[in-house]
């Protein structure tokens, strides 16, 4: 059987080194698998293009894919799967922060009990700030009540797949994607590995807290139209609560006089309300900027070389 590694690369050339040595270590006590090792460069401006055509040179099992520009993660993701030839594919992270050492188990689990996916989370989020690891469990926690479909807290990309799998996310072709939700939707039965938080084993993370607040938000809009449904709700009440306002100023001018005065008070409520406003606008344009990058059927990705025969 034969088990494609994708492995999406962003400027790691300080780890892609060492993440070949532990998966040859690993691959190697895997007698019964032939491996295809495919990295996908995903517009990294240093060395990482080059030190992929070097362990191309020495090992027929290493494919790459280079893109034009740097296009993300999940784009790098779709490009891997779709250019995968194993019966089984495995998507992994090149700075050793999924470890290979779980692919042994991975594999019986998909081979002997019948998992179609098997899928890993972390328990501990050690090494990461205290603030970022709150606002993560947050982010889970709020998509969970959000969204139908369960994203698990502390999931990790790195999981092993069946063919049929992979096809099914290979059938989703939208260009806005969220592959942890996406491994969700499509179903088929997955184990969960758990394992406690690897560092990095060289360079520096690719994910300010910035770029990840906007992950966040990308998850949410692709999974949920409840922001949509929170949007008109609070269009509702603050025009029950205009309402209330106004009856309540109208009769107390009426029993009391002289009451409908007082322009700062009510600078301060038109700005509350156009406050409202303007975020429920927001909500709506973010839904209408998905949809605007859909329908214009840009490709997902674009590749500039690859050693990869088609």
């Amino acid at each position: 059987m034969e088990i494609t590694a994708v492995v999406p690369c962003y400027n790691e050339q300080e780890a892609l080194g060492l993440f070949y040595e532990e998966l040859n270590r690993v691959t190697a006590e895997m007698r019964d698998c032939e491996f295809e090792i495919l990295f996908v460069n995903d517009g990294s401006k240093d060395r990482t293009l080059e030190l992929m055509k070097e362990l191309a040179e020495k090992d027929g099992r290493v494919k790459y894919i280079s893109f034009s520009r740097n296009f993300g993660k999940e784009a790098a993701i779709y490009a891997g799967l779709e250019h995968a030839s194993g019966d089984l594919v495995a998507i992994m992270d090149a700075d050793l922060q999924d470890p290979p050492r779980l692919l042994p188990e991975m594999y019986r689990a998909v081979t002997e009990e019948g998992y179609d996916s098997v899928a890993t989370r972390r328990v501990t989020r050690k090494g990461e700030p205290p603030i970022r690891s709150f606002f993560a469990r947050m982010f889970y926690r709020l998509m969970n009540k959000m969204c139908k479909t369960e994203v698990v807290d502390g999931a990790r990309d790195f999981r092993l797949m069946t063919r049929p799998f992979v096809d099914s996310l290979l059938s989703m072709k939208e260009y806005n994607r969220f592959s942890k939700g996406l491994f969700g939707w499509v179903g088929f039965r997955t184990k969960w590995i758990e394992f406690e938080n690897v560092e990095r084993v060289a360079g520096e993370t690719k994910w300010s807290f910035w770029k990840l607040l906007l992950y966040a938000i990308d998850g949410m809009v692709a999974f949920s139209t409840m922001p949509l449904s929170v949007a008109a709700l609070i269009g509702i009440l603050m025009c029950v609560i205009a309402a209330i306002s106004i009856i309540f100023i109208i009769v107390r001018q009426l029993c009391f006089g002289g009451s409908a005065f007082g322009w700062p008070s009510m600078v301060c409520i038109m700005i509350f309300i156009g406050g409202v406003q303007l975020l429920c606008m927001g909500i709506m344009g973010q839904y209408l900027a998905k949809t605007y990058l859909e329908v214009k059927n840009r490709p997902i990705y674009i590749c500039k070389e690859t050693n990869i025969e088609e």
